[in-house]
């Protein structure tokens, strides 16, 4: 296996930690000298490039937040004229303005092959064919993972999202080993393949690539025992690269390996911004060490997860996210997360994979409803088990009650991409 990895994967700790270091000192400089928002930020604390002497000193320098992206909208974050930048990729924007990203053709040069080293670290390998069906455009998913494949050697299908029946047609005839999707997608074409009466457990496929949105150890469950493939996870955001940040390995399969030779990971308290130790529950927040057109400057993910030390690779690990900050539910002074509602419905018999929460206001009081999907053929009976059952495990393990809902299979809205989890109408009422 030490034959198949580059060199940066075989330097030893402290030799990574140097040339953290010396990346960190030139990206902290090329952000203050070319970007007014770095420049004033790094002022207004007192500090100076010089300042940051150790890994440690990055703590004293400022966050960047999304709401810093979306004020210098759209350019006004890039730390190169315009005319070097190859590519543009924006954020959707539903929430306010999208935040805009650039890239170089070095930095281009660099997402591929951080995303090569992922794929190669799931268990890709070059002449693989590799099914991409995340959206192309301005999300980072479909072309991050498409040139990261082609730079590893692989052969890309650009399926991109949607056309369901279509996908499982084309996995049907170009028989591809590796599959990019989200995991909430991937589960719609798991429902496709069982309408058409195709075993899914008999298709090529070998290895899922599963990213964008956090999932659990049920659905990788799910995922590996119905489709008989490896599922791993893959890490990125836009504003920090795109696909390629860090990714789980196919031989351990214990958590995300961070690229720390281009992204310095920090984990910190939500409330606070303080630094956590290792093994702590916190934000994750990155640094760019490499990026030309737009370096990031700790820059608040949203992302709750831990640091651990490396297993299969000398780069530390992040734990699967467990949630957003901005998706954490309080409820009756409760705090829920999606992904708890997940682990209960995977493990809970007679229900699909695919759910939803409902959040509306009683009253003075906000109310939660999981609405679930029986399986196909369920019973009556075995319905009101399954809420009886859903309704019980929400009480015990995460001390709040809801009302749940089991709806007839194929009644909620199937993922083509990232999957809305929560549906907020508490301000309609």
């Amino acid at each position: 296996m030490t034959a198949l990895l580059d060199a940066a994967e075989r330097l030893g700790r402290e030799e990574l930690e140097a040339l953290q270091l010396k990346r960190l000192r030139a990206t902290l400089h090329h952000a203050y000298k070319n970007v007014g928002h770095y420049r004033s930020a790094f002022d207004k604390a007192g500090l100076h490039p010089d300042d940051c002497r150790t890994l440690a000193d990055l703590a004293r320098f400022p966050f960047t937040t999304k709401a810093d992206l979306r004020d210098n909208y759209p350019f006004g974050m890039f730390a190169v004229p315009e005319d070097r930048v190859r590519r543009i990729h924006a954020s959707s924007g539903t929430t306010g303005r999208p935040t805009v990203v650039g890239y170089t053709q070095r930095d281009l040069d660099t997402w591929a092959d951080v995303v090569a080293r992922s794929i190669r670290a799931a268990g890709g390998r070059p002449g693989h064919k590799v099914h991409v069906a995340y959206g192309y455009g301005l999300f980072t998913g479909g072309l991050g993972a498409h040139y990261g494949a082609e730079r590893l050697g692989c052969t890309v299908i650009p399926a991109s999202g949607g056309m369901t029946a279509r996908q499982v047609q084309l996995i049907q005839d170009f028989r591809p080993e590796i599959i990019m999707v989200t995991p909430s997608y991937m589960l719609t074409l798991l429902d496709e393949f069982e309408r058409q009466g195709v075993d899914p457990r008999a298709t090529s496929l070998k290895v899922g690539i599963f990213g964008a949105e956090p999932w659990t150890e049920e659905m990788r469950r799910e995922i590996e025992e119905r489709f008989a493939i490896h599922a791993v996870d893959i890490y990125g955001l836009s504003e920090v690269m795109g696909p390629g940040v860090a990714q789980e390995c196919v031989e351990t399969k214990d958590g995300l390996h961070i690229w720390e030779d281009h992204f310095y990971p920090e984990v910190v308290d939500p409330f606070t911004g303080e630094v956590l130790p290792p093994g702590e529950e916190g934000e994750l927040v990155f640094t760019s060490l490499t990026k030309e057109a737009m370096p990031v400057i700790r820059y608040r993910t949203r992302d709750l997860t831990r640091l651990l030390p490396g297993t299969a690779r000398v780069f530390r690990r992040m734990e699967k996210v467990t949630g957003r900050s901005d998706d954490l539910v309080i409820l009756r002074g409760v705090n829920l997360f999606p992904t708890q509602i997940e682990e209960i419905v995977l493990r809970t018999p007679g229900v699909a994979p695919h759910f939803q929460l409902r959040l509306t206001r009683e009253g003075r009081l906000d109310a939660l409803t999981v609405r679930a999907e029986a399986r196909a053929g369920a019973t009556p009976e075995q319905r009101a088990a399954a809420a009886e059952s859903i309704t019980a495990a929400v009480k015990d393990g995460i001390g709040v009650s809801v009302g749940v809902e089991i709806v007839d299979p194929e009644t909620l809205e199937r993922s083509v991409g990232k999957f809305r989890r929560i549906v907020d109408e508490r301000g309609e009422r």
